[in-house]
């Protein structure tokens, strides 16, 4: 007998949890999303954070190399135009603490790129595959009881009319509305927690400049500690020889959406190299802002009852401050979970959604841990306030953080941790404690890490007298 699997949600996430019920053997799998999806690497409205900054990081990016090991997906998107970026040695970093020094050794690599063209990217790979197919409907609930969920109900001109599947995947992202559809199966009170510094995102497009093709990927970061809004700023390369520059501010400190505001917030903060470097370069788009950043956690896997042939992952389990970069990482973690257990048992196996559910969720909590531990320092952020236990925490992220800065072990631990590859807890073993109580050995940087050819670069494009 034929089985079905629906998936709601055609962004990363959902692709990647399609590529894993095809490949366990499920004979159809139907991905449901509302937009109509482009033919190319281009934006697409049902993603609020679509034309910002985003980041695949080493662990995200080995987590999708498993889930698509015939892809060689990384080599696709560098033959696309992406670009692969040392943390140890391939990025300018002003961090709440100082300059991150640049090493010779090598660090985790992170890949930059249109959020378009990473999905464009996973959604051809995924459809290759036979039993994949998308259709362009809106989900407006889920069908069956609170026992067992049995497909989903769809809206179409003539009315709502109902989807069968064996196994239904909420991967919907950060607009899902599934603790409504599990309250009208009978499943009440699932708790939910919002905690939002306000942040707002703008970000701008230009040309690269003649001869930058090597420039690292630059940031300024916000200081959660200094009592006053957040304000960052970021150059990144991305395919097509382009630069995406990206500011966010938080309540208090949001960047305007004009062009001559957006380049005075880049000379605004806590460094101008940003501004300086975009002040000599060619704007290829209008500034487009985005306030959907806030963190949401669903806490749907500590739910007293879950149905049957339901489970949900990615952004629909929990959302983050975009600015930390790990959204995409944790959707990539959250369908390996998912690989993981239909590789033990049968799609419509008794608790599977729940084990995929509950599996799914460690991921999300270490990267909610990591965002709201330092959103809840912003002024006027909401949801939260930072107690005892996040300020002796913070003191010792700060003081590694300032460690980092001269310390070649703290800053391996910082890459390690950034980057996803290790849990937090790398932060707490006695070779990275030693580190961070021992202190950089070098002095602190009042100036980019810059190459005498990046510093010439820089005065050639600033046109800011600066």
């Amino acid at each position: 007998m034929s089985r079905r699997a629906v998936v709601i949600g055609a962004g990363l996430a959902g692709m990647l949890a399609a590529a894993v019920l095809s490949d366990a053997g499920v004979d159809e799998v139907i991905v449901l999303d509302r937009d109509a999806l482009p033919d190319g690497p281009e934006p697409r409205r049902g993603l609020p954070q679509g034309r910002h900054a985003h980041l695949l990081m080493a662990g995200g990016a080995h987590a999708l190399e498993e889930l698509l090991p015939e892809a060689d997906l990384r080599k696709r998107l560098l033959a696309a135009g992406a670009h692969e970026i040392s943390l140890s040695n391939g990025m300018l970093a002003l961090t709440s603490e100082g300059w991150l020094r640049r090493w010779r050794h090598e660090g985790p690599a992170m890949i930059t790129c249109s959020r378009a063209l990473l999905d464009w990217v996973v959604r051809s790979v995924v459809l290759e595959r036979p039993a994949v197919r998308i259709r362009r409907s809106a989900v407006v609930g889920l069908t069956g009881s609170l026992t067992r969920v049995d497909g989903v109900r769809l809206a179409t001109p003539g009315g709502d009319t109902d989807l069968p599947a064996d196994l239904v995947v909420d991967a919907s992202g950060r607009g899902t509305r599934v603790v409504g559809w599990l309250d009208r199966l009978g499943l009440t009170g699932v708790r939910e927690r919002t905690v939002d510094a306000g942040l707002v995102n703008a970000t701008r497009l230009y040309r690269m400049p003649e001869g930058a093709e090597r420039f690292p990927l630059t940031v300024v970061q916000s200081d959660p500690y200094a009592s006053r809004p957040g304000r960052s700023a970021m150059v990144m390369p991305i395919e097509g020889d382009r630069w995406l520059v990206s500011c966010g501010g938080t309540r208090g400190g949001e960047p305007p959406a004009d062009p001559e505001g957006f380049l005075r917030y880049t000379l605004s903060v806590r460094d101008p190299i940003v501004g300086r470097l975009i002040s000599g370069a060619e704007p290829l788009t209008d500034v487009h802002l985005s306030r959907s950043t806030s963190n949401v956690r669903r806490y749907l896997e500590k739910a007293p009852r879950w149905p049957e042939r339901f489970t949900v992952i990615g952004d629909a389990l929990g959302t983050f401050n975009p600015a930390y970069g790990q959204g995409m990482s944790v959707a990539a973690f959250g369908a390996r979970v998912l690989a993981r257990e239909l590789g033990r048992a049968e799609p419509t196996a008794p608790g599977l959604g729940r084990r995929v559910l509950r599996g799914a969720a460690r991921a999300v909590d270490a990267a909610w841990s990591s965002a709201i531990s330092q959103d809840i320092h912003y002024p006027g952020v909401r949801g939260g306030r930072p107690g005892v236990a996040d300020r002796v925490v913070g003191a010792y992220a700060r003081r590694m953080m300032r460690a980092a800065t001269g310390s070649y072990p703290a800053a391996r631990a910082v890459w390690d941790v950034t980057s996803m590859r290790t849990p937090a807890t790398r932060m707490f073993r006695p070779d990275t404690v030693l580190a961070v109580l021992a202190g950089s050995p070098l002095p602190p940087s009042d100036e980019p890490p810059l190459t005498p050819s990046e510093r010439a670069l820089l005065e050639r494009l600033d046109r800011t007298g600066g």
